[in-house]
């Protein structure tokens, strides 16, 4: 057995070595759809990345008036709290939105100076709404104009499933052109690798009719052709990781200046799942090619 598994081994790489420019021609296409298929994965988790930044920015403010009574303030505060739409319930004073104010504008002379010319605090308290569910903003933001106290001075809905809705609509693009990319390159991979089966049979189709004359059975004739597809994918990958890693090395930098205050960490994604990933990939596309060896062994084999 084992010496069977050695020369079929033997035979698929000696078949791999004499047609090299074919089999380069193929692993070149796999290593094209492997690695479309990893950018739709960067553009995921891109994607998910840009959404869950949103989703912790989504606010409300009502600003109150700067006569309110802090009793008064901390009384809406729980009513607040009490809605189920509600997750957070954040209470800003006028002294800490000054504080926040000059540590924002702090390399701002003239701000600061206009700031100080005033001689009072013009910054009115606020209280900062937390939704506990994007699905229900609108039934909160319905609630809390429904709110008629005296001491809300104005209210700010900012319309972030707006944005929300054309960040996933331009992921869903990219996303189906990655997937129609990857589907072409799918199959010149299977008509490739089915072509390249044929042409093998026929350059050892002596060499098989001498095999089964002294008695070689049909599944050691056929396993050289389908190891290869397996060579084939397993070179691929290797390729892909090596070509992958240093590309999502140089696009880093760009992603962490885009996603300021967030760690979005495509290097440490893709190592810390390198075998999930990697894996499946080397899984599916060895599934893809053994399948089109085997249809092309099965009809070209029998010499």
């Amino acid at each position: 057995m084992f010496l069977s598994v050695v020369r079929v081994v033997k035979f698929s790489l000696q078949d791999i070595g004499r047609n090299v420019w074919l089999s380069l021609v193929t692993i070149i296409i796999l290593v094209l759809a492997l690695f479309t298929v990893n950018m739709l994965l960067v553009v995921k988790v891109v994607g998910d990345t840009a959404v869950d930044a949103i989703k912790e920015k989504i606010d409300i403010n009502l600003f109150l008036k700067s006569t309110a009574e802090e009793d008064e303030i901390l009384a809406l505060k729980a009513k607040l709290s009490n809605l189920s739409e509600v997750k957070q319930v954040e209470y800003i004073s006028k002294a800490e939105a000054l504080n926040f104010f000059r540590e924002k504008h702090e390399n701002n002379p003239e701000i600061l100076e206009s700031l100080r010319e005033l001689g009072s605090n013009p910054l009115a308290p606020t209280l900062i709404i937390k939704p506990a569910n994007l699905d229900s903003f609108d039934d909160l933001t319905n609630k809390i104009n429904a709110f008629d106290d005296e001491i809300i001075e104005s209210r700010n809905f900012t319309n972030y499933k707006l944005m929300l809705e054309k960040i996933n609509a331009i992921t869903s693009k990219v996303t189906d052109a990655g997937i129609f990319l990857s589907s072409i390159f799918i199959l010149i991979t299977i008509l490739v690798i089915y072509n390249s089966v044929r042409i093998a049979i026929y350059t050892h189709r002596h060499q098989i009719t001498i095999m089964k004359l002294v008695g070689a059975s049909n599944s050691f004739i056929q396993m050289p052709f389908l190891v290869s597809s397996i060579i084939y994918t397993f070179i691929g990958v290797l390729i892909m990781i090596a070509l992958f890693y240093p590309l999502l090395s140089l696009l880093q930098p760009y992603l962490e200046a885009f996603f300021v205050g967030y760690n979005v960490n495509l290097v440490n994604y893709f190592y810390g799942n390198i075998i999930s990933i990697f894996g499946l990939q080397f899984l599916a596309a060895a599934f893809i090619n053994i399948l089109a060896s085997y249809v092309a062994v099965k009809k070209y084999s029998k010499v």
